[in-house]
C-alpha cells in the first residue's frame, strides 16, 4: 500500500518485555479521542481515579484528521468562494491567489490551537494517568500498555475508527489519500479523484474545489444516498453547479498510476472507461480500531462491524464499557459524547437506566448548502406510523435568506396525526445551526403546536423553522366546521 504520507500505527505490536509497574485505579479508558476524553475528563473531576491510554496523538481522529482540519479547510474554501461570488451584491468578483502551504497552515494552526484542552499536560493536570502506548487486554480485568498493567473495576474502550480502503486492484500500488493524510498536503491537487460520494466525499470535493482544483467523484451508488433524496438532490446540485463532476453508479474496478498520474477505471450502466487525474482520495467509509487490543483474552464479543454492546453500552464482560465508533454504530464525535456520559452516570453513579437512544441523534453534512437531520426520515416515518404529516418551508420565502442570497434550501418536517413531531431535515445556510431546536423538540417529544409558542427575532433564518410548523395548521383555514365557530363567535362582538 503506498498510501500519501501514512499515519497511523494500529498494527503495531506489543512489548514482550516484563510489566515494571502494576497499577490499580477504578476506571481505565483505551483511546484518547473525543469520548474517552470525556469519560476520562468527567470521572476525574469526581474524584476517581483514571488511567488513560492513548498509543498515537491525544484527540484522536476528530482533532488530527477528522472533524477539526476538514471544518478548517472548508472555511479557507468557503473565503475562496465569496472572492469570485460577490457580483449579486454589486462586488466585482476576483478570482483568489490560493497560497497552499498557507491554507495548510491555517489548517494546522486551527488543530494547534484546540490541542491544548486534548494534551496530556492538561489531562495530567486533572489527576489523570496517563499512559502513552498501545493497551491490550490480557485477561478480563487486566490491561497492558507498555511495561505497566493496570486492574480497574472498569474499563471503557474508545479506540475509534480509521479510513476504510476497499481492496480494488491495483490500490496497493498506487499513492493515495485518506482523510488520515490529507491534511499534511500543502500543494496545489491539480485533478483530484474522490472515491465515494458520501459526506467526507462531497465535503472535500466542495472545499477543494472551491481552493482551485478540478474534482471528480466516482460513488458507486447514489451520492449522498444515506440522507433524504429530496434535500440531497439540493446540495448536488450547488456542488455540481460550482464545477465538481459527481459520477453516480460508478463502480471502481482498478487503480493504477503515480502522483500526478492517476487512472481509475470504472464500471457504468454504458460500459467500462477511464478516469484520468493527478490525485487520488478514498473516501468510502470508516471501520472500528479494534487490532491488538487482545478482546478474546477479556471475554468481549465483538464482530468485523465492531464491539458487541447492549442499550447501555456493556460488552460481554460486564466490567468493560465500549463507546462511539469502535461499537460499529452512528460514528460521530457528538455520538461519542453522548455515549460517554451514559457511561459515567453507569459506572460512577450506577444509573442503570441510563440508555442509547439513537433517534435524537442529529447529524451534518458541512457542504454548502447544509445538510442537517435528526429523527426519523420521510420514508422511515411512514414505514413506522403510515398517516403522517409531511410540512416544508423554503429559504426564499425567509427575509433573512433573501438579504443574504442564501435562498437555496429548505426544512422539511414530519409529524404524526396527533402532532407530536417524529424527524426534521434541513438543507441550507446554517442548517447544522437550526437543526438543533428540532433536536431539542424532539429529545422532549415535543408536539408541532410548541414550535409555534416563541417568539423569534426578526429578520433571522430561525423563523423557517417557526413557519414551518404553521403548515400543520394550514388546512384549518379552510376547514367548514372552524369558519362555523368563528361565525358563531361573530355574534358576541
Amino acid at each position: 500500500m503506498q498510501q500519501l504520507n501514512p499515519a497511523g500505527d494500529s498494527g503495531e505490536p506489543l512489548s514482550i518485555s516484563q510489566p515494571r509497574e502494576t497499577i490499580e485505579a477504578d476506571l481505565c479508558v483505551i483511546g484518547a479521542g473525543s469520548g474517552g476524553l470525556s469519560v476520562a475528563a468527567a470521572a476525574a473531576a469526581f474524584g476517581v481515579r483514571v488511567v488513560l491510554i492513548e498509543k498515537h496523538k491525544m484527540g484522536g481522529d476528530c482533532l488530527n484528521y477528522g472533524c477539526v482540519p476538514s471544518k478548517a479547510m472548508i472555511a479557507a474554501g468557503r473565503y475562496a468562494h465569496a472572492m469570485r461570488s460577490g457580483k449579486p451584491f454589486g462586488i466585482k468578483p476576483v478570482i483568489p491567489d490560493i497560497d497552499y502551504a498557507a491554507v495548510n497552515d491555517h489548517v494546522k494552526g486551527v488543530i494547534a490551537a484546540i490541542e491544548p484542552n486534548d494534551s496530556v499536560e492538561r489531562f495530567t493536570g486533572l489527576g489523570v494517568t496517563v499512559i502513552q502506548a498501545a493497551g491490550s487486554f490480557i485477561d478480563g480485568q487486566t490491561v497492558r500498555a507498555g511495561d505497566t498493567l493496570i486492574k480497574a473495576r472498569r474499563f471503557v474502550i474508545a479506540t475509534g475508527s480509521a479510513a476504510f480502503v476497499p481492496p480494488i486492484p491495483g490500490l496497493e500500488e498506487t499513492p493515495y489519500f485518506t482523510n488520515e493524510t490529507l491534511f499534511d498536503n500543502r500543494e496545489k491537487l491539480d485533478h483530484l479523484i474522490i472515491v465515494g460520494g458520501g459526506p467526507i466525499g462531497m465535503e472535500m470535493a466542495q472545499a477543494h474545489g472551491r481552493l482551485g482544483s478540478k474534482v471528480t467523484v466516482l460513488e458507486g451508488f447514489a451520492a449522498m444516498g444515506k440522507d433524504d433524496p429530496e434535500l440531497a438532490t439540493v446540495v448536488l446540485d450547488a456542488v455540481r453547479a460550482e464545477g465538481v463532476e459527481i459520477r453516480e453508479g460508478a463502480m471502481v474496478e482498478k487503480v493504477e498510476g503515480t502522483n500526478g498520474n492517476i487512472k481509475v477505471s470504472i464500471k457504468t450502466d454504458t460500459g467500462q472507461e477511464v478516469v484520468s487525474g493527478t490525485h487520488l482520495l478514498m473516501a468510502v467509509g470508516r471501520k472500528p480500531n479494534l487490532e491488538g487490543l487482545g478482546l478474546e483474552a477479556a471475554g468481549i464479543k465483538h464482530e468485523r462491524g465492531g464491539i458487541t454492546v447492549n442499550d447501555g453500552l456493556v460488552t460481554s464482560n460486564r466490567k468493560v464499557f465500549a463507546i462511539g465508533d469502535c461499537t460499529g454504530g452512528l460514528q460521530f464525535t457528538h455520538v461519542a459524547n453522548y455515549h460517554a456520559g451514559i457511561v459515567i452516570r453507569r459506572a460512577l453513579f450506577q444509573m442503570f437506566w441510563a440508555k442509547v437512544d439513537n433517534s435524537t441523534v442529529p447529524w451534518v453534512t458541512y457542504t454548502a448548502p447544509e445538510l442537517a437531520h435528526v429523527g426519523l426520515s420521510e420514508e422511515a416515518a411512514r414505514k413506522k406510523h403510515g398517516n403522517i404529516n409531511v410540512l416544508r418551508w423554503p429559504y426564499h420565502e425567509n427575509d433573512r435568506a433573501q438579504a443574504e442570497r442564501s435562498t437555496d434550501g429548505l426544512v422539511k418536517v414530519i409529524v404524526a396525526k396527533n402532532g407530536k413531531i417524529l424527524g426534521a431535515s434541513i438543507v441550507g445556510e446554517h442548517a447544522g445551526e437550526l437543526i438543533q431546536m428540532w433536536s431539542l423538540a424532539i429529545s422532549q417529544k415535543m408536539k408541532i403546536k410548541a414550535m409555534m409558542g416563541w417568539i423569534s427575532p426578526y429578520p433571522t433564518l430561525s423563523e423557517i423553522n417557526k413557519r414551518v410548523a404553521y403548515r400543520h395548521y394550514a388546512t384549518a383555514a379552510s376547514n367548514t366546521v372552524v369558519r362555523k365557530v368563528i361565525g358563531w363567535l361573530r355574534v358576541f362582538g
